[in-house]
């Protein structure tokens, strides 16, 4: 059993209400894959101390311990994809370049990618991921070997549906027993599968007990599209044929009114917010100030690196807190520590965990820990360590991560993992990709 002993550390937990302190001084107990105590008493420390005499000890001066930032939407193996298109507008990066090119990828290619972008999130301390592409059984071991947790949804459209439905059944065979790796089902968009295979997707769904992920109101044309196709717009459409619920993530849910944040919040849908990638290719800006307002639920990703172009949760939090308050007009929309709170408490929620069980830091809760490096020139003076960790942190300001328990990068090396091969055989893929 791994156990191990933080000590001397800045501790943000994420449990602070109303005025409470959101930070303290103390120590945090690891103790096989859950965190055992976090505290400021140091009767706390001794107490474990003694009854785990043999545990590693982390000094942490200087140091801040967070909860492992949550990803709730991206499409990590994209990574071969990284800057291969960029500046153009979305239905022509899709038709003309993005697709082309995966259907020139095979299943070892994803598998590649794959790990280049576990690699990054690891790296800048994403604990949890929730991904949505291709050949995703084929995925599992690769996550289970990295030791990061993740809902890995497999993507169909109505041309692949009867390919991708029995990898869901064979991911969620591999995964039985792995409590990191879960398993979604992932229908692209509703301007791209039909009412009748998006249904059929639920279905198997919730036979499996899995979670559902889609893009929903990404851009203006596919609100033309649903509300030629259909008489409304796409979040009221889906919820119309019954497939929205709280095991639903909804990407992006940029052009949505009130009548649709309202139905989000009611069918306790997760709103992946998706910043940089959504200003990048110009699709707008999402209602996010207005969606908390309501009651949705709503959390940060990056969507995939090659529409970021990259998987850095530091930089999609900055973004989100910022363009709402440009977008809002207001100084106080979106403030660091609730901007923190989608990528945490709110991301652990949309991952299907109990309230309390991820993305905070906790007696109890399981051990995703991160260690961020506060000496730093960008992050001194420290006025309020929490706005600097929002507005001023970067990914490569975190030290070491720990995922159920176990330690998978310390002093900002990934355990295991060869990058220089990784990023050779990457580059090698790409090559014999683009030559198709």
């Amino acid at each position: 059993m791994s156990v191990l002993l933080f000590t001397n550390a800045t501790i943000l937990p994420m449990t602070a209400v109303g005025g409470e302190p959101r930070t303290f001084c103390g120590a945090l107990g690891v103790a096989g894959n859950r965190i055992a105590f976090a505290s400021d008493d140091p009767r706390d420390e001794a107490g474990f101390r003694a009854v785990h005499p043999d545990a590693r000890i982390l000094d942490c001066r200087g140091k801040l311990l967070m909860p492992g930032l949550i990803d709730t939407h991206c499409h990590a193996a994209m990574t071969l994809q990284r800057s291969y298109a960029d500046d153009i507008p979305l239905m022509t990066w899709l038709n003309d370049y993005i697709w082309p090119f995966e259907a020139r990828q095979t299943p070892d290619d994803v598998v590649l990618g794959m790990t280049l972008g576990i690699a990054e999130m690891l790296l800048g301390g994403v604990t949890s991921f929730a991904d949505m592409y291709y050949f995703e059984n084929r995925c599992v071991e690769t996550v289970d070997r990295l030791g990061i947790r993740a809902m890995l949804g497999c993507n169909y459209f109505d041309t692949n549906i009867d390919e991708v439905f029995p990898q869901i059944e064979e991911a969620v065979r591999l995964a039985a027993g792995r409590d990191r790796i879960r398993i979604g089902v992932a229908p692209h968009a509703p301007y791209t599968v039909s009412q009748e295979n998006l249904l059929r997707g639920k279905a198997l769904a919730d036979r499996l007990g899995l979670h559902r992920m889609i893009h929903v109101a990404e851009t203006q044309d596919e609100v033309r599209i649903v509300c030629e196709n259909f008489g409304c717009s796409p979040v009221k459409y889906l919820d119309s044929i019954g497939f929205l619920d709280q095991r639903t993530i909804g990407a992006h849910c940029v052009w949505v009114d009130d009548e649709d944040i309202d139905i989000l919040a009611r069918r306790g849908v997760t709103v992946s917010h998706n910043p940089q990638s959504n200003m990048k290719i110009s699709s707008g800006v999402a209602p996010v100030q207005r969606m908390l307002q309501r009651g949705a639920l709503v959390t940060v990703a990056t969507d995939g690196p090659c529409s970021n172009n990259d998987l850095d949760m530091f930089e999609e939090l900055r973004t989100a807190a910022f363009l709402q308050k440009s977008a809002t007009g207001d100084p106080l929309a979106l403030p660091a520590y609730e901007a923190l709170r989608l990528a945490t408490v709110n991301g652990a929620r949309a991952m299907g965990r109990a309230d309390g069980e991820l993305g905070v830091l906790r007696a109890g809760a399981l051990a995703d820990v991160v260690v961020v490096d506060l000496q730093k020139p960008h992050l001194q003076p420290i006025h309020d360590v929490m706005s600097n960790l929002v507005y001023c942190g970067k990914a490569a300001d975190v030290e070491t991560v720990v995922i159920d328990g176990r330690i998978v990068v310390e002093n900002r090396r990934i355990e295991g993992l060869d990058l220089p091969q990784l990023y050779h055989d990457a580059a090698a893929a790409v090559e014999r990709i683009k030559k198709g």
